[in-house]
């Protein structure tokens, strides 16, 4: 008896605490919500009292009188109100070299604006596979708006297309308008061009006929193609020779986006088109590379290259190389080969449903504009740019070109030899030991970064340019040395990892401008981690290290998993994790809206 009673209090006493408990977090829960609709009510009462006299009615000034937006609608806050007297940053673009600018910079330094003519940040590598339904288009983009929001910055939409130089005014137009009432100018202390590229023409007779793959509306286009021509194909009435054309893909360029492209279209035919389409349709469909170099994937080791080739082969994918584009009509493609082998014929031409113009870049128009502007550039294709990432022909400095659209003015050593020569040359003795010849490399490649790759190992160095063999270097000897290095260096390649680093090392840089405007900075120096391509299943790639990945059935899973770690939200990585592992259950999804 005495022990039921004591189970009794037990069980009343823990239904006492659990009703207490509950009333505790019910508490919370209204205090909680009660708090932020008075926090709001505070927000907007703000946002009421400060907003509309200097954000809604800007004055107009600048070379065009146009109105200036010196404040912004969403300084409505006392963190932004405080940034308001903070030197102003504006950055131009949406893509990689912005975002990772962003991502570096400390919102307590700047009063930072982004300005896009798109509201996303859109992951690019992985934009073929959103042409077949492989990976869904919401999962390859994140809001600008979310991005700037972690520096307490301001995201404006819109395309930057002059810049009043003399004012420190970039002027914008809105999304939505080309009318006069539609510009507008922002201030700028300092700006970063991260406005990237376009694709270059060659001067191509029928380019309009094309598709491009550059953003979510390409894509969205192709897949809505591609549905399109093999329903067309499905039906009874389409003959024998249109549906041939309906099922052939022309791509034109044989670097990684296309081969990506043909890749992704070849694992759609044979996993995705066999088992929803006629079987016929396999038959027909066709998918043909035109490369103008003598292999695809150029850009990799050669052995990468032949292993391309040799897997599309065996698949059926068409490889036509050393091979130029000369025009494209509605529904064909003319090209002359380069190299012709005995009996071969000059010209050929190939029928297409699409076409994919998937080669070369070219600057864009404000690109163009600020290059003629300056009166200084002498680069076609890229803005010019300091080793600090600074744009030629401004000598403050207050301007800043990174990604696709700018290029680093490589130094010619040559042009320099005798300061040199003369610096090395510690014991005056007109040659250079090999310890004297030490200290003049570390000191080349300390001013001049983007030498390091091209020097090789010191020993070797030396004694290869030796020629004598006195175990010193001689004027002339030196000057071969510097003349080879100068034959070597390149432009950086237009990649997402050129952009994102060089965004990195902006940001960087001007945090320090922050802290001391006089520190000493080291110039810009890019670091090659490698790079990666899918071929269908499987992948390929080379690394900074010197290792290649040459298919195999770890190398698909490698290449999504670095994919997946370079994603700039944890959302879009759950999103692409759940896009694979519903495309392994269930296939593709092979609708469009």
């Amino acid at each position: 008896m005495k022990n039921k009673n004591q189970n009794k209090k037990k069980i009343i006493t823990r239904r006492r605490g659990l009703w207490t408990l509950g009333g505790f977090i019910t508490l919370g829960v209204a205090v909680y919500f009660l708090r932020r609709d008075i926090e709001y009510i505070d927000v907007a009462r703000g946002a009421h009292e400060t907003v509309p006299a200097l954000a809604l009615h800007p004055k107009a000034g600048g070379a065009k009188d146009l109105p200036i937006v010196t404040h912004q609608l969403d300084d409505d806050n006392p963190k932004a109100l405080e940034k308001l007297n903070k030197p102003r940053i504006v950055i131009l673009g949406g893509g990689w070299g912005a975002v990772a600018a962003l991502q570096e910079l400390h919102g307590d330094n700047y009063n930072i604006t982004l300005i896009s003519d798109n509201n996303y940040f859109l992951f690019t590598p992985l934009l073929p596979s959103a042409t077949v339904g492989t990976l869904e288009l919401r999962s390859l983009l994140e809001s600008l708006r979310k991005i700037v929001s972690r520096v307490q910055g301001h995201f404006l939409e819109g395309t930057a297309v002059d810049i009043d130089l003399d004012n420190k005014y970039v002027e914008v137009i809105a999304a939505d308008g080309k009318d006069d009432d539609k510009r507008f100018y922002v201030p700028y202390d300092k700006l970063l061009i991260a406005v990237g590229s376009t694709s270059i023409t060659h001067g191509i007779e029928g380019l309009e006929h094309t598709a491009r793959l550059k953003t979510i509306q390409d894509a969205m286009t192709i897949r809505r193609t591609i549905t399109s021509n093999v329903e067309q194909a499905s039906l009874p009435i389409t003959t024998p020779e249109e549906r041939k054309r309906l099922l052939s893909i022309v791509i034109c360029g044989g670097g990684p986006t296309g081969i990506e492209f043909a890749s992704e279209i070849y694992d759609w035919m044979n996993e995705d088109l066999v088992k929803w389409f006629p079987k016929i349709l396999r038959e027909d469909m066709s998918v043909t590379v035109i490369q103008s170099r003598d292999h695809i994937l150029n850009q990799m080791a050669a052995e990468i290259s032949d292993y391309a080739e040799e897997k599309f082969s065996r698949e059926g994918i068409n490889v036509i190389t050393n091979t130029r584009v000369l025009r494209i009509l509605k529904d064909k493609v003319i090209y002359k080969k380069k190299n012709l082998i005995e009996g071969e014929a000059p010209f050929g031409e190939v029928s297409y449903g699409l076409c994919l113009w998937s080669t070369g870049i070219a600057m864009t128009p404000f690109a163009t504009m600020l290059a003629e502007k300056l009166g200084t550039q002498v680069h076609k294709r890229a803005i010019q740019t300091d080793i600090y990432c600074r744009v030629l022909g401004l000598p403050d400095g207050s301007v800043f070109a990174i990604g696709d659209c700018a290029t680093i003015k490589n130094v010619k050593l040559l042009e320099h030899i005798m300061d040199i020569f003369e610096e090395a040359d510690e014991d005056k003795d007109g040659s250079l030991t090999f310890s004297e010849f030490k200290r003049c490399i570390k000191r080349i490649m300390k001013r001049y970064p983007v030498t390091k790759q091209h020097i090789g190992e010191l020993v070797s160095t030396f004694n290869k340019y030796d020629a004598d063999h006195s175990n010193t270097l001689e004027l002339e000897e030196m000057r071969s040395l510097l003349g080879d290095i100068d034959k070597k260096m390149t432009q950086l390649p237009a990649t997402a990892q050129v952009a994102s680093q060089q965004g990195v090392y902006v940001g960087k840089l001007l945090n320090q401008l922050a802290k001391d405007k006089d520190a000493p900075f080291h110039p810009f120096q890019y670091n090659h981690f490698g790079s990666l391509a899918y071929l269908g299943n499987t992948a390929v790639g080379e690394f900074g290290s010197g290792y290649k990945m040459i298919g195999g059935f770890y190398a698909q899973y490698l290449w999504r998993s670095v994919y997946w770690s370079k994603q700039v939200s944890l959302r879009t990585r759950i999103n692409l994790s759940i896009d694979w592992t519903r495309g392994a259950l269930f296939g593709r999804d092979i609708t469009t809206v």
